[in-house]
């Protein structure tokens, strides 16, 4: 199971860019079914965040429906989760807070990484990044 950044749903909700590609990629591959993922509640948190400080309110409603109706499982934040947080936080000094929920949930939930652009998650022990590529890995033959 992934748990997917909200950076991945906003490129592939948004404009041209070099990660929308992708993302739009991965994202159709989930539903597809090639593999399981999910959001967290802070994922959605961002969303509505993001998109009512920018002033971009419409385009907010559509990119959190989008992550709703495409990644339905959504996984609650708890006190487990933020006492992982928080204990995260004094391991890496440099870590903001919502990567740290982000991370947390992969490690209490044991899942299999996170789908993000955000290379900050690359240092955090037990935490795989798995950043959205166009086309997927080939399987071997055997």
């Amino acid at each position: 199971m992934i748990l997917v950044d909200a950076n991945v749903l906003m490129y592939a909700a948004g404009a041209e860019h070099p990660f929308k590609g992708p993302s739009v990629s991965f994202l159709e591959r989930a539903v597809a079914g090639d593999y399981a993922a999910m959001i967290d509640a802070e994922t959605l948190q961002e969303i509505l965040h993001r998109y009512r400080s920018i002033g971009r309110w419409e385009d907010g409603k559509r990119v959190y429906d989008l992550a709703r109706k495409v990644l339905p499982l959504t996984i609650p934040i708890d006190d487990e989760v933020t006492d992982r947080a928080r204990d995260l936080m004094d391991d890496y000094p440099r870590l903001i807070a919502r990567d740290a929920i982000h991370a947390a949930v992969v490690l209490t939930r044991r899942l299999d990484g996170i789908a993000t652009f955000d290379r900050d998650f690359d240092g955090i022990r037990g935490v795989k990044r798995i950043e959205p590529k166009t086309k997927a890995p080939r399987r071997a033959r055997g």
